[in-house]
């Protein structure tokens, strides 16, 4: 019988002490996160200050980007910080604020052969990107942003342009948006 009651006495600490630890855990993890901001499950530290976003339209200056990708890249953008954020998306004078343009799209060969002919190309699109937070100044910023996607050189360009442009996008946008409101 005294056996008994020592194991259940000993189990009965055993939950008070594991329910402890718990309850200690998660009151440090919410009182660690609450110092800096606004987070989410995206990695985004975003001021509670900041209400909303506005994503101007980004033209192309580059010749040879197809007249299809600025409105694609602007809309992409948008839609991220929609999807990832709580902002409220206003067409102009957002609490953070994006503008700029398509400065560069081009494709070069990147694989040379011993044949010296390319075994791959590289389609390859520049961003520049004004970044404005009116709440935290400190955090805005201006700076290009530059990424690309290889294809086989004997795929024509045309049939996969709109994969690349796709798969470019999502690498832009996702850098930039990093670099506006993650904050790690």
């Amino acid at each position: 019988m005294i056996d008994i009651r020592n194991q259940m006495s000993d189990f009965s600490l055993r939950n008070v002490v594991l329910r402890s630890f718990l309850l200690i855990s998660v009151v440090w993890n919410l009182t660690s996160l609450s110092g800096c901001g606004v987070y989410s499950f995206t990695g985004a530290s975003i001021s509670p200050e900041v209400k909303s976003v506005s994503v101007d339209f980004f033209p192309a200056y580059a010749p040879l980007a197809p007249a299809n990708v600025p409105q694609e890249f602007t809309e992409a953008l948008r839609e991220l910080f929609v999807s990832r954020t709580n902002l409220d998306l206003y067409n102009k004078n957002g609490d953070i604020r994006f503008e700029g343009y398509i400065s560069d799209y081009q494709t070069r060969p990147v694989a040379i052969q011993g044949n010296e002919t390319a075994a791959q190309n590289r389609l390859t699109m520049t961003v520049q990107v004004t970044f404005t937070n009116t709440k935290e100044e400190d955090k805005s910023f201006e700076k290009s942003f530059s990424r690309f996607a290889d294809f086989d050189a004997t795929q024509n360009l045309t049939d996969v342009e709109q994969a690349l442009i796709a798969e470019i996008h999502e690498q832009l946008i996702l850098d930039i948006f990093n670099e506006a409101v993650v904050n790690w």
